[in-house]
């Protein structure tokens, strides 16, 4: 019989670290359910698409700060940029936005923007106020306006 490698236990300090990790995400899904009056899973969908669509819409730069401020967790559930992934063409304005999460998530896009602005507040209120601002910057007019409605 071949012998079955044992797992290696996992230190104090890393199930620590995997504790705040899931618990960072938790808390990030529980106050989107909150001011988005969402189910747990519309707001985890949610949060993914819109974070996906938010983050190929803003200079590279500013999206690697924008992940260093999301919950850890969050961040996995994202697609993954691989040279095998056909390259989706994100259009800059509102309408394209709300087109792209409608797709994403199997909904009319006439059903998305309450989404939208639920995770965008979320996210409003989970980054830091400069972070907010320079997205908001790398945003085109009409998306500035949807960000800003988060307020």
């Amino acid at each position: 019989m071949a012998d079955i490698p044992e797992e290696t236990p996992l230190s104090r300090s890393e199930k620590r670290h995997l504790s705040r990790v899931g618990s960072t995400y938790a808390a990030f899904i529980r106050h989107l359910c909150e001011v988005g009056k969402l189910e747990s899973g519309v707001a985890e969908c949610a949060a993914v698409s819109v974070v996906n669509a938010l983050l190929h819409r803003i200079q590279p730069g500013e999206a690697k700060d924008l992940k260093a401020q999301l919950p850890r967790k969050l961040l996995e559930f994202l697609p993954q940029e691989g040279a095998d992934k056909p390259v989706r063409a994100f259009g800059k304005n509102r309408d394209d936005f709300l087109r792209v999460v409608a797709e994403d998530l199997g909904k009319d896009v006439s059903e998305v923007e309450p989404l939208v602005r639920a995770v965008f507040q979320g996210l409003r209120e989970h980054i830091s106020e400069g972070e907010a601002e320079d997205v908001e910057s790398n945003l085109s007019p009409d998306l500035r306006d949807l960000w800003r409605r988060t307020q």
